[in-house]
């Protein structure tokens, strides 16, 4: 846990109204999204549209043993904390989040913890991890350095930090975003203008693997891999399933392929309920807009999101690396194979 971790007192509880939507109480500002129950439904159903791409899967690390001790940082509802305890029942999984908003029944080897993940983090020696998780962190961090550094302390050597990043940006390979993409285009221009602004960009999943490599890891890994997600109507033979992996997700059911076609169908109905949760508190805090104003806008982009003949999608990072294991010959630091 970190200098700013928190037993459930009242205060934490005592949550921010704000054009119609609830945001945290502990670090209040610190974060612009918000936590009521729309916001949750919309985080379960992303976790639901990452579990398909990953063909059910959790992670993509290849962890060689089970671990025992995992932290998923923002968990958020705290579903992929509780589905990997459920998966590694002899594993301990600590989930952090400023809100605490995950469910009180939970598998035994499963606990939340209200905590702020940019303040500085307490486990001792004893307590490091085998395995780091954090997903669309995005907008979360100010200072990434010290972030990864942290990280980088606190797990065993030999241990695996994996981010699963989105781009916040949403493009097209037929040009759609240019021809009938006006609207998603200026949002997500001023979703980029006002996260920087606020000192926490959204748009950061390009950047991850550098970050991670300037902390230190080893074996860093970014599976984006480059399929064009309406070209993917030949037969799929087992060899091909590591390059299949859809990380061009599709935002509609317009893609060829079977499963890419379910992902989109998910993703669309996951980024129309995003739209104003990415925006209204930037818009209405930073940008200085009105909340009228911005709903204006936002109806047209989901007017846009939902227009078939338009073939939007976004890209999706699997980020991982490894802590050396360090070991000293003669000066030399052995890391493992």
């Amino acid at each position: 846990m970190s200098a700013s971790s928190t037993s459930l007192t009242s205060s934490i509880f005592d949550y921010k109204y704000e054009n119609g939507r609830r945001y945290h109480a502990y670090r209040a500002g610190a974060y612009v999204l918000p936590n009521d129950e729309l916001e949750q439904d919309r985080m379960d159903l992303r976790h639901h549209i990452f579990r398909l791409t990953l063909d059910g899967e959790l992670f993509r690390a290849p962890l060689t043993k089970i671990p025992e001790r995992v932290l998923d940082i923002g968990t958020g509802t705290g579903i992929w904390a509780m589905d990997f305890a459920d998966e590694f029942p002899s594993a301990v999984v600590i989930g952090t989040d400023l809100s605490p908003i995950q469910p009180h029944w939970v598998p035994p080897n499963c606990r939340f913890v209200v905590d702020d993940a940019e303040a500085d983090w307490l486990y001792r020696p004893d307590e490091a991890f085998d395995y780091i998780h954090g997903r669309a962190l995005g907008g979360s961090i100010a200072d990434w350095t010290r972030f990864y550094q942290q990280i980088y302390t606190h797990l065993k050597p030999g241990g695996w930090i994996e981010m699963q990043e989105y781009e916040a940006w949403i493009s097209s390979d037929d040009d759609t975003i240019n021809q009938g993409g006006k609207w998603v285009s200026e949002w997500q221009r001023l979703i980029d203008e006002a996260s920087t602004k606020f000192g926490k960009k959204f748009n950061v999943a390009e950047r991850q693997k550098q970050y991670m490599i300037e902390a230190g890891f080893a074996h860093v890994q970014d599976d984006v891999y480059k399929v064009c997600p309406d070209s993917v109507d030949e037969p799929v033979y087992p060899e091909m399933l590591p390059m299949l992996i859809p990380t061009k997700t599709p935002i509609g059911p317009w893609a060829k392929d079977r499963k890419l076609k379910e992902i989109g169908m998910y993703h669309r109905e996951n980024i129309i309920a995003g739209v104003e949760p990415f925006c209204l508190a930037l818009f209405t805090r930073v940008l200085g807009w009105s909340n009228a104003k911005t709903q204006v806008l936002l109806a047209r982009v989901k007017d846009e999101l939902r227009n078939p003949r338009n073939h939007f999608y976004t890209a999706t990072h699997f980020i991982y690396g490894r802590k050396p294991v360090t070991t000293y010959h003669d000066g030399n630091t052995i890391t493992p194979s």
